[in-house]
């Protein structure tokens, strides 16, 4: 039976390469935890069903983190779907979720947020998400983006209290905004139904829903945290994070832009007037 489980395997993976078209990388974070979990897990067949259990596979990992095991499960369960498309009768047993804190770091890590974005498979859900890391838009600017707001170097965004802003645009998010507009052809907002906006709820909902594949736990909220973190520590100045945010002061900003202790160290070595220079000076 495990004989035939590698052979499942082999055809999965051949359909993730070639009709997915998902990365290399990607595609060995789906194969080690599944060859891992075939050879050491039960699987037998009763009354015409074929039982994939787990429970021993589970043991093996069970000193790993949270994260690690949900998204190794993850990666299982999929296998396993894929097999029930083409008409195979198989029981997954012991795959559920470990359970993750409620709150997570911030800000979300970026190869997350890609890896998030690549294994999606609906493209509402990855610009709904790349829009957010991209320009760090708060949840209610995202909902009420029209198309007129957006060209293809800026878009336009109406901030609190009216305050208009412009966030300067790529090659990259127009390349996945175009796909966007040709398959959904939307009218009058970005996000919509029925000439109507999407809710907060309902953009909140496709996040939520496309992190969770990955057993990772993502608010917008956190999209726009990383935007910030992660343009002060590649050398944005703080100033112009501040105004890209839309933020009425600095003060507002210093939430998003709390930096880690080697950031911090490494620009503190580059602007103390006492570091790198030579002994005979001091």
């Amino acid at each position: 039976m495990k004989e035939k489980f590698y052979k499942y395997l082999d055809e999965y993976l051949y359909y993730l390469t070639n009709i997915k078209k998902y990365s290399s990388l990607t595609i060995k974070t789906y194969q080690t935890p599944i060859k891992e979990a075939i050879s050491v897990s039960e699987i037998y067949e009763e009354d015409g069903k074929i039982y994939f259990d787990l429970t021993k596979y589970r043991m093996k990992i069970v000193s790993q983190k949270n994260k690690t095991i949900n998204k190794k499960l993850s990666s299982i369960r999929s296998f396993v779907e894929y097999l029930q498309s083409k008409n195979i009768i198989i029981k997954l047993k012991s795959a559920q979720s470990t359970k993750t804190p409620t709150t997570l770091p911030k800000p979300i890590a970026k190869s997350d947020i890609l890896e998030t974005v690549e294994l999606s498979d609906d493209i509402e859900a990855q610009l709904i998400i790349i829009f957010i890391y991209s320009f760090g838009l708060r949840i209610s600017e995202l909902a009420s983006l029209k198309l007129t707001d957006i060209d293809e170097d800026w878009i336009t965004v109406m901030g609190k209290g009216s305050k208009q802003r412009q966030i300067p645009s790529n090659q990259k998010v127009n390349k996945l905004l175009n796909q966007y507009i040709k398959q959904y052809i939307p009218k009058i907002y970005l996000f919509e139904k029925d000439n109507q906006p999407l809710t907060k709820r309902q953009l909140q909902y496709r996040i939520k829903k496309s992190f969770n594949k990955l057993g990772l736990e993502a608010t917008p909220h956190q999209l726009r945290h990383s935007f910030a973190t992660d343009l002060l520590n590649n050398g944005a100045r703080i100033l112009d994070i501040s105004e890209l945010l839309g933020h009425n002061s600095l003060k507002a900003t210093g939430i998003y832009t709390k930096l880690n202790t080697n950031t911090k160290l490494k620009q503190y070595n580059m602007a103390h007037p006492l570091i790198n220079i030579g002994e005979d000076s001091v």
